[in-house]
């Protein structure tokens, strides 16, 4: 029991009033003998007897009175609330993830889960309503229903750690009210982390929704595979969560025009492929059918028109056919200047120049190099035989503290391949580790520890890069070295112009940081857009000397064909596609989660809610009895001799 107004409890010393009262009234009788009264006697005895019981019960009728009235002045209630000034907060978290689409027993999970929230939400209850993407606060229930029946499925997801965080961070800093979260969910596990610990001020209570059917089918990833005659493949590889699928069908379309048909079998792990001509600009979407889950369902991508990288050689007494071969005229522009005839206005229209064998490099190159590679330019240096490093690194300090030392005169073999670096990352099906090493004659040491793409045996840097410089420590030479004739040149070179220019892939993931290049010059105070169907924004790009480095985050969140704008021209088109991450139906075990309070129910959980929030007055039966009670004191006077 608790009261709204305890200070009318001051008023109990008024009780001490009767009291007195009644002791006034008790005195002693004095006797007085009558000898022809005797037989009053004992009359006159029972009377007092009798008169003194009623005093007593009158007394405590009336003290009783006076005490329900100050009760009922004090209002008294029921109430699981700390304070009737503070009512209880809910948080109400409705995931509105894709995997909410999966079946349950009456219905889609999200669908049915908005329709038990609706049945629950009183008017005015101070309700909040997160989801994935959205926070509903509102004192009218009908917004708050509005808002509900037209919530869309997200590609978020949110984990329970950052529910429970963000659902924190909207209730008020009222120590005395009752803070609740209800997490609505399938509860769909995203890693193996262990969930947090509530705060235990706060009551957390999980809501798991079950689906009926675990089971999903969906596209994983495509590739393209050149090929020797007029057409590539393209692989497809999709994927499901039950063994029980022996194939899955699929369609290729071009645009919106269906062009192949296939079977995806479980005997070869759901695999196939389809020829597509040589074509640049080709809008395909793959497309299968499931019973469920949709959103994965569909698989967008574009081969896109491929810049050709130019590619600036500088050389000095050093022949560049090596060069000329791996930059072959199918993907680059490659183009060779001797280093005492520089053309300085063709610097700026290359993606990679390469320092071949240059001894020296002036001050003017040095200087136009510099601010080639603040607009995005990608530079090898290829160091001479006779080279001067204080030249050398006078180039690196640009990018780096480290620098290049005197020249040693001790050959050494090239044994150590960095393969997680983003040049190589890709470069071979497998870890090489016993192959012919190439070597050097001699060596330019380095003092940098990091950034190592090859390494010579005892871990001294044979090629290094800091940004966009690539460094080699050795002459290329054949006098100096043999690495022009090793397999390592090619994957090496070839993956560093692709890094100086990189071209849009055959997709994205919206829920990704995606980075693409294309190579387009803009003018002054003109930006490209994205574009699809009505849908128009302008992402983040820069504007490098020969191309453009555009970055999408956040926009598109939507799957399709994007083209891209300038002028009102279409360049190019990139394709997006929801991440595959909620594809695999498999969910965290409620047993897990004990340190959570678990109710299977959304309305009785939320009945719950509501019958924790009531309060129930009960100053009117104080009122009420204290009416009877002086009822019977007015009877007892009347009637009670």
């Amino acid at each position: 029991m608790q009261f709204l107004h305890p200070g009318y409890f001051y008023a109990l010393p008024v009780l001490l009033v009767p009291i007195f009262i009644h002791l006034f009234q008790l005195r002693q009788f004095k006797k007085f003998d009558f000898t022809n009264v005797a037989i009053l006697k004992k009359i006159s005895f029972n009377t007092r007897k009798s008169s003194r019981i009623k005093k007593w019960m009158i007394l405590i009728l009336r003290l009783l009175i006076i005490a329900f009235i100050i009760f009922a002045f004090s209002q008294p209630y029921f109430s699981k609330n700390k304070s009737i000034d503070s009512p209880s907060e809910t948080v109400l978290y409705l995931d509105n993830s894709f995997s909410m689409q999966a079946l349950g027993a009456k219905g889609p999970l999200l669908k049915r889960a908005v329709q038990d929230v609706i049945s629950q939400i009183r008017e005015g209850q101070k309700l909040t309503i997160l989801t994935n993407d959205d926070i509903y606060q509102s004192s009218a229930t009908k917004n708050i229903k509005n808002k509900l029946l037209n919530l869309n499925y997200s590609s978020n997801q949110l984990s329970l750690n950052n529910v429970i965080l963000k659902a924190t961070s909207l209730f008020s800093k009222s120590k005395t009210s009752l803070k609740t979260i209800v997490v609505i969910s399938d509860f769909q596990k995203q890693d193996n982390k262990h969930l947090a610990i509530t705060n235990t001020d706060i009551e957390v209570v999980l809501v798991p929704l079950a689906p009926l059917n675990k089971v999903n089918n969906y596209i994983d990833k495509i590739s393209i595979e050149s090929t020797l005659n007029s057409a590539n493949l393209l692989n497809v590889t999709a994927k499901t969560n039950t063994e029980d699928i022996d194939t899955i069908n699929i369609s290729l379309y071009e645009g919106d025009k269906i062009i192949g048909k296939s079977i995806l079998e479980k005997t070869n792990n759901y695999k196939t492929s389809f020829e597509i001509q040589k074509t640049s600009g080709f809008k395909g979407k793959l497309s299968i059918q499931d019973s469920q889950v949709h959103f994965d369902d569909i698989f967008y991508f574009n081969i896109p028109k491929k810049n050709k990288i130019s590619v600036l050689a500088i050389s000095e007494n050093t022949s560049s056919l090596f060069l000329q071969k791996i930059y072959s005229k199918d993907e680059f522009t490659f183009k060779n200047q001797d280093h005492k005839s520089i053309n300085f206005s063709k610097i700026k229209d290359a993606n990679l120049i390469i320092l071949n064998g240059v001894n020296n490099i002036s001050i003017a190159l040095k200087n136009s190099l510099k601010k080639f590679m603040t607009k995005g330019g990608a530079i090898i240096l290829i160091p001479g035989r006779q080279g001067n490093i204080l030249s050398y690194n006078q180039l690196i300090s640009t990018q780096s503290s480290d620098y290049l030392k005197p020249k040693r005169l001790l050959g050494k073999k090239i044994t150590e391949i960095e393969f997680n670096h983003f040049i190589l990352k890709d470069a071979f099906k497998s870890k090489v580790s016993n192959f012919q090493y190439p070597y050097v004659k001699s060596y330019y040491p380095t003092t940098s520890l990091s950034n190592k793409i090859l390494s010579f045996e005892g871990q001294q840097a044979f090629l290094f890069q800091f940004n966009s410089l690539f460094i080699f420590t050795a002459s290329l030479d054949l006098e100096n070295s043999n690495f022009t004739k090793s397999p390592l040149i090619v994957p090496t070179l070839y993956n560093i112009g692709k890094f100086s220019l990189s071209n849009p892939p055959l997709y994205y993931f919206t829920d990704s940081k995606n980075s693409f290049e294309l190579k387009v010059e803009l003018q002054k105070n003109r930006l490209l857009k994205l574009s699809r169907n009505k849908e128009e924004f302008i992402p983040l790009q820069q504007n490098l000397s020969s191309k453009v480095r555009v970055i999408t985050e956040k926009l598109p969140n939507k799957p399709g064909h994007y083209a891209v704008i300038k002028n009102n021209d279409t360049i190019t088109n990139i394709s997006y596609n929801y991440s595959r991450k909620e594809s695999l139906l498999t969910y965290h075990k409620m047993a897990d989660m004990k340190e959570y309070n678990i109710n299977s129910s959304i309305q009785k959980t939320l009945e719950n809610i509501n019958s924790e929030s009531n309060v129930t007055w009960i100053w009117k039966w104080f009122i009420i009895f204290a009416l009877i009670l002086l009822a019977f004191e007015m009877l007892i006077l009347k009637y009670f001799k």
